[in-house]
């Protein structure tokens, strides 16, 4: 447990900026019509189009509507748990303030290792960025501009699986499917989240997404580190916390 203690699981759920390329404004417009120039487009949509299905990928465009997050315990009689916490609100700088806010009262900053699928390339970047954009100070963890790779201590399951092979992206669901593990898309996959967001007003549902994506990652970490899986009466969902305006953002227990 001692090197399982101090590590963070860690999903972002991200969407449009805006629910419609017409709500930009327009500097912003011409900014994103240069940007899809270069943008894959397998379905041929015109470039406002594109706008819905692609803007949030990109933390310039895009923005963070849930974080979720777990952490590995032992119980009395030393089996692994898991507590998993979903923070997600329509405002951004109330969730990322609450997300600082949580870690802070919980774990050593010094000493935290955030785990995800595809956090070194996706998750980590967008929430560094996201935070500056909303004047967030960057916490300890998240201090990762200007270092070598190996001077991030930070856990990426899809490069634990790759053991040093950079030719392939690996998905989660692959993953979970291949080890046996409960799917996290069995609702919904990221393709879908800014459709339930902005046509569905589906941000529970996608907090509830985020969690499953937690928990699978937190699985696959451990399938692949040799562990055994943590058995589902072990697995606790904490109550999600939604903040709806800056003075929603109150203490959250993760406990």
């Amino acid at each position: 447990m001692k090197n399982l203690q101090h590590l963070l699981f860690l999903d972002i759920e991200t969407v449009s900026e805006k629910k419609s390329f017409d709500e930009l404004a327009e500097s912003r417009q011409a900014l994103w019509l240069r940007k899809a120039e270069f943008l894959r487009n397998d379905d041929e949509l015109n470039k406002e189009n594109l706008y819905f299905d692609k803007a949030a990928i990109y933390s310039e465009f895009g923005k963070i509507v849930c974080i979720s997050i777990g952490i590995l315990y032992s119980d009395e009689n030393q089996n692994l748990n898991i507590r998993i916490k979903a923070i997600y609100s329509h405002n951004e700088q109330a969730l990322l303030e609450q997300f600082v806010q949580l870690i802070r009262e919980k774990m050593d900053e010094s000493k935290i290792q955030l785990c995800g699928h595809n956090s070194k390339e996706f998750d980590l970047p967008y929430l560094c960025r996201r935070m500056i954009i909303n004047r967030v100070p960057l916490p300890p963890y998240l201090h990762l501009s200007g270092k070598k790779p190996w001077e991030i201590s930070h856990i990426d399951t899809m490069e634990m699986w790759k053991f040093g092979d950079w030719k392939s992206f690996t998905s989660l669901a692959l993953l979970t499917d291949v080890f046996d593990i409960p799917s996290p898309k069995d609702d919904i996959s990221g393709k879908d989240v800014n459709r339930v967001y902005y046509q569905e007003d589906g941000l529970d549902r996608i907090a509830h997404y985020c969690n499953r994506d937690v928990l699978a990652t937190a699985q696959v970490y451990l399938r692949i580190s040799g562990r055994d899986l943590i058995e589902n009466n072990n697995i606790h969902y904490v109550e999600e916390q939604k903040l709806s305006t800056l003075d929603d953002a109150d203490a959250v227990e993760l406990s």
